[in-house]
This record gives structure tokens, sequence and C-alpha cells, in this order.
């Protein structure tokens, strides 16, 4: 059985023990042992949302819902995250700035898809994008050593690819509008 506040204080001591993801992702592996009971202790996805378990300066905790084919444009958190789906699939595209570009223009430098049960740790410097390719909802749990909320982040325009500063209202408003 999965316990959310279990969940949250283990994430918490984790990263009072070591500032990295290391501790974190293996919390976040072993929480997905059994998708169904995150499910269970979650609820089933209804809708796209992003449902913050935990916030504070130094970690985020987020339960975030994908709408069927939503995509998330390319972005950085500037803090490490470790991405856990408990139900459907998450596919990443991962992008790196072009050298010399005095723009922040960036280009694509790997993929990888994330099932039910699998998860991923991002590192601080990394930008990536976000697509639930399925047609049905996707359900993840989402954890970033920072306050995901207040941190200064940027994003990259989809068609051009140029960089902007993120709006959080923006980023909270794909997730209800789709």
């Amino acid at each position: 059985m999965f316990d959310i506040e279990r969940f949250v204080e283990d994430c918490k001591e984790a990263t009072a023990t070591d500032p990295t993801h290391r501790n974190v992702a293996e919390i976040v592996a072993l929480a997905l042992r059994d998708p169904a009971a995150l499910v269970s202790a979650l609820g089933e996805p209804t809708e796209g949302a992003l449902i913050p378990l935990y916030q504070s300066s130094d970690l985020t905790i987020i339960n975030v819902v994908f709408q069927p084919s939503m995509m998330i444009p390319p972005h950085n958190h500037e803090m490490w995250a470790v991405i856990g789906v408990y139900s459907g699939r998450e596919d990443n595209i991962f992008w790196r700035r072009i050298k010399d570009s005095a723009d922040g223009l960036i280009e694509a430098a790997g993929a990888k898809a994330l099932g039910t049960g699998d998860h991923a740790i991002l590192g601080k410097d990394i930008i990536h994008s976000v697509a639930n390719p399925i047609p049905k909802l996707t359900g993840a749990i989402h954890v970033y050593g920072g306050d995901f909320f207040e941190a200064e982040r940027s994003e990259w325009d989809s068609e051009n690819l140029n960089e902007r500063p993120i709006d959080i209202d923006l980023v909270r408003a794909r997730f209800n509008s789709q």
C-alpha cells in the first residue's frame, strides 16, 4: 500500500541527508514497484492536473496528470528531477543549447519513453519537452530538488525554439485546458 504522507516524509529525509537526486530516485523506484497502489492512493486520474503533494524551497512533489496527446514545450527546471510514471506513458525529448547561439536556441539531443512503472532522473541542466502520445490520461509522480513553482526557469517556443522566461500560470493552464 502506498502512503502519500510516508512518501513525502521519506523524500524530505532523503534530501536532508543528501541534497542530490540519488536517495529520492530509490524512493520513487520503490513506489513504482506497485503502480496500482499509487493509483489507489492518489486516485484514478480523471483530468489533466498539476497537484502539489509537497512544496518547499528545497523539495517539490507533484502528482502530474497529462491529458491524452498533450505536449509540453521544451523547458528546464534549474534543479534535479525524478519522474516516475504510475499510469500511461510519458515521452521525453532532451534538448541542448546550440553553441554560439545568442538567442538561446536549442536542438534535439536524445529521447526517452517512460511507461507505467518506469522512472527517469533529470539533472539540474536538462532541457526537455514532454508528450503523452497515447489516447488516455498519463499519471506521474514528479519530485524536484527545489521549488518547482517559484524557480526562475525558461521554456522554448515550440515553433521557433526561442527561449523565454517560463510563466507558471500558463503551465498550470495547459494542464487544465486540454
